[in-house]
C-alpha cells in the first residue's frame, strides 16, 4: 500500500506553524539562546532552543491542557495543528481507525523532579495526584487521542534520540497491516530542565558556546564541540495514497519505507565504523523499491557532535560510495533547531517532506571551517533550490537504535 503524509503540525523554537517554521529554516535562522526555562548560572552549557513561542490556550482546551505537562501539551498541539492541516474531517471517518504513535524519549523530568524533592523535604502522602500521568511517556500519544477523539491504535515508542522516526516507521506498519486506516505519529520531547541539562553535559556532549549561542551547533564544523539542546514536536498525517487522492488531499510526500538496526555497541557511543547507521540506510531505500542514485537528499542526524558527525559522514560513503561526495546533498536541520531529542525524528520527517514538497533543501549553518573527516555537501550556509525525487531522514540514539526513514515526491 503507497502510505503518504498529507498533514503536518511542529511546535519548534522557530515557530510553531508549518510555514512560520519552513520559512525561518529555509532563511539559516538559529532559534539558539540563553536558558529562559530556569536559571542556567553555574551550568557548562546555559543554551538552548526553546520553543518561547507556544501557548498551549491557543490549540487545547484550557482546563486539560492545565493537566498535562509541557511535552503532553505540545505533542497534542502538534497533533491537532497536523490535522488541520491535512484537512481530513475525523468527524467523518470511523475513529476506531484513526490512531496515534507520539513517542517522547524523557516524559517529563520537570514534575518527577518536583515529585522527588517534595518527597524528600516532607515525606510520604505529600504527592500530586496527577504527577504520574503527567511524568510518564506514553501521555503524548494518549492526550492527543483525547484531543482528537480517535479511538484507534494508540501507541507510544522509546527509541531515545530515534523515537519520533521509529513513531512514524510503526505507523506506516499499522497502516499496512490493516490496524487503522490513517494514523497520527512523529515524536516530542520538552527536556530543558536542571537535571537534564546538567547530566547531558556532564557526558560532555553540550556545546558550551554560552556567549554565542546562534553559533553555536555547527554540525560538520571542524570546531563543533557538542549539540544544543532543543525542544518540540513533529507529528505527521498519513494514510493511504487513495484516501487522500479521493479526497483531492494535499500530499507533501510518499513515505516509502523505513529502515531499523541497532548497533549493540554502547550505551551512549555510536558504533565508530558506521556498520549498523549504514544498514538502516540501505535497508529503508531496499523497501522504498528505489535505486539508491535517486536518493537527492539526507536529512542528517547531524548532532554536533565530534563522533557523530564524522560517523554519520563514514556510514553515508558506505552507502553511496564515491557517489556519496556528489549525491546525495545532506544538511542537518539541528544546525538550527538544536537537538530536540525525541521529537528529532518527528521533526526532521516533516523537514525532509518539507523540502521535496517545495523543491528547497535547508542549510545546515555554521559550517564554517571544513572538517578532513566530513567531507561531503552539506548545503553549507545557504537553503538551495533542488528538485529532488527522494530522500532520507537520518535518526540515530542512544543504546544503538537506528531508524532511517525514506520519502519520495508523491
Amino acid at each position: 500500500m503507497r502510505i503518504v503524509v498529507t498533514g503536518i503540525g511542529v511546535i519548534s523554537s522557530l515557530g510553531c506553524s508549518v510555514e512560520t517554521f519552513w520559512a525561518n529554516l529555509v532563511a539559516g535562522k538559529s532559534g539558539a539562546a540563553r536558558i529562559s526555562a530556569f536559571d542556567p548560572t553555574g551550568y557548562g552549557s546555559a543554551i538552548a532552543c526553546e520553543a518561547l513561542d507556544f501557548a498551549p490556550e491557543l490549540y487545547l482546551d484550557k482546563k486539560r491542557a492545565k493537566r498535562m505537562a509541557r511535552f503532553s501539551q505540545m505533542a497534542s498541539a502538534a497533533a491537532v495543528l497536523a490535522v488541520k492541516d491535512s484537512g481530513v474531517d475525523l468527524s467523518l471517518l470511523d475513529t476506531e481507525r484513526v490512531g496515534c504513535v507520539i513517542g517522547s524519549a524523557a516524559g517529563d523530568y520537570e514534575h518527577l523532579s518536583a515529585q522527588f524533592a517534595t518527597h524528600a523535604e516532607k515525606g510520604p502522602g505529600h504527592g500530586n495526584a496527577l504527577a504520574v500521568p503527567r511524568i510518564i511517556a506514553n501521555m503524548a500519544s494518549s492526550n492527543a487521542a483525547m484531543e482528537l477523539g480517535v479511538h484507534g491504535p494508540n501507541v507510544a515508542v522509546l527509541s531515545a534520540c530515534a523515537t519520533g522516526a521509529h513513531s512514524i516507521g510503526s505507523a506506516m506498519d499499522l497502516i499496512n497491516l490493516g490496524y487503522a486506516d490513517l494514523m497520527i505519529a512523529g515524536g516530542v520531547e520538552a527536556a530543558i530542565s536542571p537535571l537534564v541539562v546538567d547530566s547531558y553535559d556532564c557526558m560532555r556532549v553540550l556545546s558550551h558556546r554560552n556567549d554565542e549561542p546562534t553559533r553555536a551547533s555547527r554540525p560538520f564544523d571542524r570546531d563543533r564541540d557538542g549539540f544544543v539542546i532543543g525542544e518540540g514536536a513533529g507529528v505527521l498525517v498519513l494514510e493511504s495514497y487513495e484516501s487522500a487522492a479521493r479526497r483531492g488531499a494535499r500530499i507533501y510526500a510518499e513515505l516509502r519505507g523505513y529502515g531499523s538496526t541497532c548497533d549493540a555497541f554502547s550505551i551512549a557511543a555510536p558504533d565508530p565504523e558506521g556498520t549498523w547507521a549504514a544498514k538502516a540506510m540501505e535497508i529503508a531505500i531496499r523497501r522504498s523499491g528505489l535505486a539508491p542514485d535517486r536518493i537527492g537528499y539526507i536529512n542528517a542526524h547531524g548532532t554536533s557532535t565530534p563522533a557523530n558527525d564524522s560517523i554519520e559522514t563514514l556510514a553515508i560513503k558506505r552507502v553511496f560510495g564515491a557517489k556519496g561526495y556528489a549525491n546525495p546533498a545532506i544538511s542537518s536541520s539541528k544546525s538550527m533547531i538544536g537537538h530536540t531529542l525525541g521529537a528529532a525524528g518527528g521533526i526532521e520527517a516533516a523537514v525532509t517532506a518539507l523540502a521535496l514538497y517545495h523543491g528547497v533543501l535547508p542549510p545546515t549553518i555554521n559550517l564554517e571551517t571544513p572538517d578532513p573527516d566530513c567531507d561531503l555537501d552539506y548545503v553549507p550556509g545557504t537553503a538551495r533550490d533542488a528538485k529532488i525525487e527522494a530522500a532520507l531522514s537520518n535518526s540515530f540514539g542512544f543504546g544503538g537504535h537506528n531508524c532511517v526513514l525514506c520519502l519520495s515526491k508523491a
